[in-house]
């Protein structure tokens, strides 16, 4: 089954209100070893999760150049990945929770990864588009709230630039990429290159 999110109560929220708990974790991201700070009150503070390393399988499809978007970026597993095999370009890590925003920055910093930002999502600038947009979403916020997230990041692909979302089939994921398809429509193209330990890999690509 896939992985249930720890502390779900508090992964997306503002200001995880539990006591921040830090340590530290050794992940294996980009073929290498590293070890990470994360602590409490944010989405798979133990490990890697299932989701994003099945997504991470495809990395080699991220642009090496330009923008990268990180939705929902956590202790950062997926923007730490994308920005050591990826110098050229720069990645853009987003989450609302504060908790993830400061681990992500800290991780960055003693990782020397000089082309990351680390920003809430109201704080990329406007003007903005991306060559790739990288994201183990946050589908237990709800759907109106998920479509809403998705609806205001995937418009703001560039010209053929290509989005990799990792969903659980359990959790909606076919019913999500009909959606996607639709609400988009004929400027993009929407389909599933990935199943994998029941998740789904969904690509949308802007044409």
């Amino acid at each position: 089954m896939p992985e249930q999110p720890t502390n779900p109560e508090h992964y997306f929220s503002d200001d995880p209100n539990s006591e921040f708990r830090p340590h530290k974790i050794r992940a294996w991201l980009a073929e290498r070893e590293l070890f990470v700070n994360t602590a409490n009150g944010i989405f798979s503070p133990a490990h890697v999760d299932g989701g994003t390393r099945v997504l991470l399988n495809h990395s080699a499809q991220a642009p090496a150049e330009g923008n990268i978007l990180d939705i929902g970026c956590g202790w950062g597993p997926i923007t730490i990945a994308l920005a050591l095999e990826n110098p050229g370009a720069t990645i853009w890590a987003v989450d609302v929770n504060s908790r993830s925003l400061d681990l992500t920055r800290q991780n960055v910093d003693e990782l020397g990864l000089n082309n990351v930002r680390v920003c809430r999502p109201e704080e990329v600038p406007a003007e903005i588009e991306f060559a790739g947009i990288w994201s183990n979403p946050p589908i237990r916020v709800g759907k109106d709230v998920l479509h809403e997230i998705l609806l205001s990041w995937l418009p703001r692909l560039c010209e053929g630039g290509e989005a990799y979302l990792v969903v659980a089939k359990q959790l909606g994921a076919d019913s999500l990429q009909k959606w996607l398809a639709q609400e988009l429509g004929g400027g993009f193209v929407v389909d599933r290159v990935d199943t994998d330990k029941g998740f789904r890999v969904l690509r949308t690509v802007r044409i």
